[in-house]
């Protein structure tokens, strides 16, 4: 990617410690890769903007996705007619106190906006500083609820809550059960137990009644987001004898439960994840056949949006083999929000620019939904998530309808019978 002339800030290591300096080492690489650009027109006064994300750790694979959405942001947004933004880079390490203490530095250097963190308890950790320090926090991905319910005056949050998920998960799930007419009738719920996991855990107590599903869940097992053995934790649902699986997971446990269905010659009618993993591209290319068939109720865009047309031709263009997911379209959609807000607030006055976000009206998007405005929380309340399937390598919209694009596989192929 061009800089042109600007001078390049290394803020990659920004707090070395005897714990910190092997990872950062070994992270080395990626981070001069990443380090602070220039998106945007040459001219005039560029908004800096801190990008946080988990560049390394467990969640590096995902962090790194979400990069190729600020990536490709320079030329749709030159061409939608906003101003610069200077971007500045900072790896999380996927861990909650290197988070908190990046952010905080990034201030330091001069960050006038923050954009991050993909991972909820990050993000929670970035939303208390942000407060504190008065610097505006726009939220790419995270959907603990309670990141919006602290009565925060500078943070707000373009992606859905946990709540939200899960209501679009089972009216999603309904109607691909009904088009299908089969429909399992007992589930186990898989989750991780990492700040997502639980508040998801928490959340479908109180919302799945309203749904009158057609399943009972007959186990909940919760597992550690750094394990790397789950053949525990898969025997015992194979066990309980459950028709589907229902997940919350994240990239490198997808890929593990995979390959202990597999082991254990176990095909569910279904896996029905309510979050990400099963549609990285990165889970796609490692499993190869022996990853179609599962269904992510996610966040996702709308591929009838002249703005998703634009968005994934540029990543096609930038990167041939990645499919448009998730981690790009919320990334870039941070970054649309900052530029939008720094158009209409004249400056980057921190208070300012807190005042034209909250008053965001922008129809012209690419994720579902009428568009991009905040309510009194700083939450985006409008968001709708999708159903999407993994086919062949690729992704196809399966519900809601409206958006669809392929009709479901239902039940899942048996994973012995892929060849």
């Amino acid at each position: 990617m061009k800089t042109g002339s600007h001078r390049k800030i290394d803020t990659s290591q920004l707090a070395v410690t005897r714990r910190t300096f092997t990872a950062g080492v070994g992270a080395a690489g990626l981070l001069a890769a990443s380090a602070p650009f220039q998106i945007g027109r040459a001219q005039g006064a560029a908004l800096k903007v801190g990008v946080l994300l988990p560049r390394s750790g467990v969640q590096a694979g995902i962090g790194q996705d979400c990069q190729r959405g600020v990536e490709i942001a320079p030329a749709i947004l030159k061409g939608l007619g906003l101003p610069d933004l200077a971007i500045m880079n900072a790896d999380t390490e996927s861990n909650v106190e290197v988070a908190r203490s990046r952010a905080e530095r990034l201030i330091g250097e001069g960050a006038q906006l923050l954009v991050g963190a993909f991972d909820s308890g990050q993000s929670t950790a970035i939303a208390q500083v942000a407060e504190q320090k008065g610097i505006p926090f726009v939220i790419n991905i995270a959907a603990a609820p309670p990141i919006t319910e602290q009565g925060y005056k500078f943070v707000f949050r373009n992606f859905p809550t946990a709540p939200m998920i899960l209501g679009d998960a089972f009216a999603n799930q309904k109607e691909i059960f009904e088009a299908a007419g089969v429909a399992p009738k007992s589930v186990v719920f898989m989750h991780v137990n990492d700040t997502f996991g639980t508040a998801m855990q928490k959340g479908i107590a109180g919302i799945m009644p309203k749904f009158n599903m057609p399943y009972q869940i007959t186990e909940t097992i919760a597992y550690d987001l750094a394990a790397r053995d789950l053949s525990v934790e898969v025997a015992k649902a194979k066990a309980a004898n459950a028709e589907a699986l229902l997940l919350v997971s994240r990239l490198n446990d997808a890929m593990l439960l995979t390959r202990e269905l597999v082991k254990q010659r176990w095909t569910p009618m279904g896996v029905l994840s309510m979050g990400p993993g099963w549609y990285e591209d990165q889970y796609l290319k490692t499993l190869g056949k022996l990853a179609d068939g599962p269904i992510s109720f996610v966040p996702w865009y709308d591929p009838n949006k002249p703005l998703s047309k634009q968005l994934e031709a540029a990543l096609a263009k930038a990167h041939p083999d990645v499919n448009l997911n998730t981690n790009h379209i919320y990334t870039f959609e941070a970054l649309l929000i900052a530029a939008d807000a720094y158009k209409r607030a004249g400056s980057a006055d921190p208070k300012g620019l807190a005042d034209a976000i909250r008053t965001t009206d922008i129809t012209n998007n690419v994720s579902i939904g009428p568009g991009i405005k905040f309510d009194a929380k700083g939450q985006n309340a409008t968001l709708k998530n999708a159903a999407i399937q993994n086919r062949g390598g690729k992704l196809v919209t399966v519900a809601p309808k409206a958006a669809a694009n392929a009709k479901a596989e239902w039940p899942m192929s048996a994973y012995d019978k892929r060849g």
